[in-house]
């Protein structure tokens, strides 16, 4: 199987169109006696795929540049209002995805996680924030990082040492990340059946600390492997810890320099939402092909961005 864009968006769609067919409940529900759309669910999704991938964090552009080279591979395309409320309404069926390729992935049962999150940057006018519709869900945060403060939400991830997206929310700057990971561990869909197989190994920074939280994890048989605060004594791994945690920053900067995470465009909570799951699930989707493919990176796109 050869790693190029052509390749996955065929392998992706003949996927995506089994699985749909054989969950019809994982797609929205059409009114009994309407038309079908011109472009099913999974010509929908691919397509969503492609924009991530070929760099177009507007839907006008995307579409343009689709309806002049596409249309022989998708005759039927919406139009800009069509594809933008399809794609809301689709993005539980994307969440639900992710998990569906993950699954299929060689690296998906690895015992080693890496758990971190990053600044999703939503607006930087005071104007913009006073007449937002993510205010309220948006808020004002500190990035470490960049020594920076920033207005909007923060990407919780958990993935594998591969970059292969294992769970993520999306919450306000100022949520505790700790209670997001423990969230995270006891809600996301198939999470709960590895905690009973062995002991998986979470790799964190200083900000996962707690005597309470670290008993939690230990309850649900989740080893936490962070650097020592200030003041506190040496951890056991900490020699592995540095090389390790670099995995993670690596993840982030995928989605920030390749998949436009922090230029997502998205004005409202639905908006913002589907835009971030379209980026994890182009990502899990390169991850998936490459590992069907033999490649020797998983979280490779440079095949796929052109």
């Amino acid at each position: 199987m050869d790693t190029d864009l052509d390749t996955l968006v065929t392998a992706l769609y003949v996927m995506t169109d089994d699985l749909l067919r054989a969950h019809p409940e994982r797609v929205p529900a059409r009114p009994k006696g309407s038309f079908a759309p011109r472009t099913s669910d999974a010509e929908l999704l691919t397509l969503a795929v492609m924009q991530a991938l070929l760099g177009y964090p507007s839907e006008r552009h995307w579409l343009r540049y689709a309806h002049r080279y596409l249309r022989p591979l998708f005759p039927g395309l919406p139009l800009q209002p069509g594809y933008n409320k399809r794609l809301r309404k689709l993005g539980h069926t994307m969440a639900w995805l992710i998990g569906q390729l993950a699954r299929q992935t060689s690296v998906a049962t690895d015992d080693v996680w890496v758990v971190d999150s990053t600044p999703v940057e939503c607006a930087r006018s005071r104007e913009t924030v006073k007449r937002s519709d993510l205010a309220g869900w948006a808020e004002y945060g500190y990035c470490a990082s960049h020594s920076r403060y920033f207005w909007g939400l923060r990407l919780h991830l958990v993935c594998t040492v591969h970059g292969l997206p294992i769970a993520w929310a999306l919450t306000g700057a100022k949520a505790d990340e700790r209670q997001v990971l423990t969230a995270l561990l006891e809600s996301t869909e198939g999470l709960h059946q590895h905690q009973h197989d062995a002991i998986h190994l979470l790799l964190a920074d200083k900000n996962y600390y707690g005597k309470t939280f670290e008993a939690e994890l230990d309850e649900n048989r989740f080893g936490l492997l962070r650097k020592a605060r200030k003041g506190e004594k040496p951890r056991p791994g900490g020699e592995f810890f540095k090389p390790l945690r670099q995995i993670v920053e690596s993840v982030f900067d995928t989605f920030k320099g390749q998949l436009d995470l922090e230029d997502h465009h998205g004005k409202t909570p639905a908006g913002v939402a589907t835009r971030i799951t379209q980026r994890i699930l182009a990502l899990t989707a390169v991850i998936w092909h490459n590992d069907r493919a033999g490649a020797p990176v998983l979280r490779s796109l440079t095949a796929y961005d052109h």
